[in-house]
């Protein structure tokens, strides 16, 4: 077993309060991340980091993701084109979720149905409806 790339907080104020990043993975060894149009603010997407596709995140700079159904580690439009460049990363106050800040390359889109937004969908009346996200 190999140890984790990032540390465990030492106690709550480290945690909430200080300088290192110490996500807080789940037992499935995840933490969330939303991917948030830098320009725009418009949220493009949803997906998961292990501590590898943060460590790469970080790293690279461009966004990296856990992909839960292949099991596998994701460079977010390495096939596509539609890599994402990360502007900025912000982590939640007890660091189980991140925000990443990015600029779409490509064509733009970030969901793999071909939508700008996997966000695309409007509950309304009963229903969903098909509609681009209002900037």
């Amino acid at each position: 077993m190999t140890a984790p790339l990032f540390p465990a907080a030492p106690d709550k104020s480290a945690l909430e309060h200080g300088t290192a990043i110490t996500p807080r993975f789940d037992a499935s060894g995840l933490v969330a991340a939303i991917a948030q149009h830098a320009d725009t603010g418009e949220i493009l997407m949803f997906a998961w980091m292990n501590d590898e596709a943060l460590r790469l995140t970080l790293d690279t700079g461009i966004a990296h993701y856990f992909s839960r159904s292949r099991n596998a580690l994701w460079k977010k439009g390495e096939t596509s084109g539609q890599l994402q460049v990360v502007s900025e990363l912000r982590i939640d106050c007890d660091q189980d979720a991140v925000l990443i800040k990015v600029r779409p390359q490509g064509d733009g889109g970030a969901c793999h149905t071909g939508a700008r937004s996997c966000f695309y969908r409007v509950w309304e009346n009963g229903a969903l409806v098909e509609r681009e996200p209002e900037l």
